[in-house]
């Protein structure tokens, strides 16, 4: 029955963390319904493999409910589900690329190498999953073999619906985990041949430690890149050419990307609107002090964002505003209407009953079921007296298909959750049942008999009839925003003009750079697929028409502006990013024209805006941090560990001036050079490196995601 799922579903056995290891990030869960796109089935392209829109969509609902039960859910917002989607197509992706790099290197990873890695039981991922040993917390391989043969030899006809599908989803979250562990294993190979590969000698080592270990202290003085106004420095196109071909590889993109402006127009409240909420709940509230029954059906016509619940909960799950005022308040008291500014909302509550209820319950149950429904009346009556009249619990319970194991709840799984009558009762017969005493509970077409084993954490519990009413616009109010912006839209069909006329119609225009069709929001705003794709597929200059978007509160109109290509980056595009580099490198170089020759830091200090520091313990491997120009500075690191004692360094181009060094001291830290540390230090680089080689991958691989057209 649901109410089983339910609390299943909420039990520790289903609590764990999926890690998709190095090249793999948790995310959410996410789906809408697949539409074609002009016939086209296909929503990426890796290295010449296509993914169809159906097997991603299996992937995706793969993934989704593995983090609905490892996370406790039953459904997932927006955010949620991009986010899973994001996650299956890195995924995808990322599978792709080391599978075809593992082919060339001949890694693999073999059913008998899997097989040593389960029943070796401490992976991660294995140490996370529901088959765990109760008393060490540890893996338990009996135990997953134990349910893999209940699986194997389940009869679906004798079993009730409820335990079949719980037995179906968790053999699917096992053969995730499974398919998960194989690609985590294949990615952590290739990781440590990348990782082999960086251990060079000990030579290299001891330089490694070295650097790390000789601390440098020293005098310093310079002058900071502040102290020349910008607008002295010309920057020319040759200057910012010369610089971009120097820097051209690190401006590669791997997507074609777009530059847009667009006008969002988001709809508020009038004033109008706000007096009429305040009017209706001002009403509410007068009702609501003479309703003394069916509480649900009056909280629901009121409108109010929160509905009641027949099961007493803590204050923590009320809204703020309402546990914030309930020890001023009196049982059956309303209080209200009151205005709260928090989430723009009017309210009025009534305290309907005060308890005290655990936050924890330890019980176990039968489920009782038969042909007809006076049959399973009779069998739960016989079996319910049985039990009362001295018989085993947990053998009756395998008498009919169930372990009679006892479970532990917790009041989180059902606080704040939205039940129904069945699912209500059955919690309030958890809590009022008195321990160790039997209760025969019909719910639905069954019977359950309980029994309540233990209770703790004994707190405080309300039940509240809250009116909670956010302040929106009315339909005249959105009405007329649209109107206004519509015929705005109508007479601007150019970005020129939009540009031109926006300020004195009052609309903003915003330019964003370099969008992607990975992204799921355009400007930031929810549900605006449509627009990206009208992005995608429009030709510069062009004005999309309006789109209503957001949480139908948002108006907005977008005008292409250029289409960027896959490959590198146009100079145009990253002057603006190059333009402060080449600021101050002019400036270094007319500082460093000024020091030319000299030799003493006292010549430096003599300079006009000079500044002059000590700086202790600098080391080779960590930049210095010069707190005269308030910078990390890893090219003074880099001069300090070569500059003798007493000797005075040349102009040394920093990040944040030009300065001139004379080191006082030098001494070794007190750490003790030990060669396999440095090999580990240096394998703990490999996941970086791994990471930049899946970058270049993805560069000499063709990867597209047309995802876009599709979800």
């Amino acid at each position: 029955m649901a109410t089983l799922q339910t609390i299943r579903s909420k039990g520790p056995l289903l609590v764990i963390v999926i890690g998709l290891a190095l090249f793999a990030f948790i995310a959410g869960d996410a789906w809408k319904i697949l539409q074609p796109h002009q016939g086209k089935q296909e929503v990426g392209e890796v290295n010449g493999k296509t993914l169809s829109a159906q097997d991603y969509q299996q992937m995706v609902d793969e993934l989704s409910e593995v983090i609905k039960m490892t996370n406790n859910l039953s459904s997932l917002n927006e955010d949620q589900l991009n986010n899973i989607k994001d996650q299956v197509w890195d995924n995808y992706v990322t599978n792709e690329l080391l599978a075809n790099e593992a082919k060339k290197l001949g890694l693999k990873v073999t059913d008998a190498e899997l097989q040593s890695i389960i029943d070796e039981g401490t992976n991660q991922l294995l140490m996370q999953t529901p088959f765990r040993n109760p008393q060490t917390g540890a893996f338990d391989k009996d135990m997953l073999k134990k349910f893999l043969v209940d699986y194997a030899n389940l009869d679906a006809s004798k079993m009730p619906a409820q335990y079949v599908e719980y037995y179906q989803k968790m053999y699917s979250f096992w053969k995730f985990v499974e398919k998960t562990l194989r690609q985590t294993t294949l990615a952590q190979k290739y990781q440590n041949l990348i990782a082999k590969s960086l251990i060079s000698n000990p030579v290299q080592a001891e330089d490694n430690f070295n650097g790390r270990n000789d601390q440098t202290d020293l005098l310093l003085a310079g002058v900071p890149y502040s102290s020349i106004s910008d607008s002295t420095i010309t920057v020319t196109n040759d200057d910012l050419k010369k610089l971009y071909d120097t820097r051209k590889e690190s401006f590669k993109q791997l997507v074609e990307t777009r530059d847009i402006k667009f006008i969002d127009v988001h709809v508020v409240p009038s004033d109008a609107d706000r007096q009429e909420v305040q009017k209706e709940v001002t009403e509410y509230s007068n009702q609501l002090a003479t309703v003394n029954s069916d509480f649900p059906t009056f909280v629901r016509s009121t409108g109010s964002s929160v509905s009641y619940s027949d099961v007493p909960v803590g204050k923590t799950v009320l809204p703020s505003d309402v546990a914030a005022r309930l020890d001023s308040t009196a049982i059956n008291e309303v209080y209200g209407p009151y205005y709260n500014q928090a989430d723009d909302s009017y309210n009025a509550f009534k305290i309907v009953a005060k308890t005290t209820a655990p936050d924890s319950i330890q019980f176990r149950q039968i489920q009782v079921y038969a042909d007809t429904e006076a049959k399973t009346t009779t069998l739960a009556d016989s079996i319910y007296n049985a039990l009362k009249s001295g018989a085993d619990f947990a053998e009756i319970a395998k008498k009919y298909g169930q372990t009679g194991e006892s479970t532990w709840v917790n009041a989180m799984s059902w606080e704040g959750a939205n039940l129904d009558n069945e699912n209500a009762k059955f919690i309030n017969t958890l809590i009022s049942q008195p321990v160790n005493e039997l209760a025969n509970v019909k719910l639905g077409q069954g019977n359950l008999i309980l029994q309540v084993m233990d209770k703790k954490a004994m707190k405080d519990k309300y039940k509240v009839a809250i009116v909670k009413r956010p302040v929106e616009f009315s339909k005249e109010t959105y009405s007329n925003a649209y109107n206004k912006f519509s015929q705005f839209v109508a007479q601007n069909t150019t970005l020129e003009n939009m540009e031109k006329n926006a300020e004195e119609a009052g609309y903003t225009i915003t330019p964003r750079t370099n969008l992607r069709s990975s992204e799921h929001y355009v400007g930031g705003v929810k549900s605006t697929r449509e627009a990206l794709k009208w992005i995608f597929d429009a030709k510069p200059g062009e004005v999309s028409p309006l789109y209503e978007c957001g949480e139908n509160d948002h108006l907005l109109v977008v005008a292409l502006e250029a289409v960027n290509p896959k490959g590198y980056a146009s100079l145009n595009q990253v002057a603006d990013m190059l333009r402060p580099e080449v600021i101050r490198d002019k400036k270094a170089a007319k500082i460093m024209d000024q020091m030319k020759g000299f030799t003493s830091l006292d010549q430096v200090k003599g300079m006009q805006n000079a500044v002059s520091d000590s700086v202790k313990h600098v080391t080779f491997s960590a930049p210095a941090y010069v707190s005269v120009t308030r910078g990390s500075e890893p090219a003074v690191s880099a001069y300090a560990s070569k500059t003798e004692v007493n000797k005075v360094s040349g102009p040394i181009k920093g990040f944040s001036g030009v300065y001139m060094i004379q080191p006082y001291s030098k001494e070794k830290g007190a750490e003790t050079f030990d060669v396999k540390k440095e090999e580990e230090s240096v394998k703990a680089m490999a996941p970086r490196y791994a990471q930049q080689c899946l970058f270049e991958l993805q560069l000499k691989n063709n990867v597209e995601d047309k995802r876009y057209l599709f979800f």
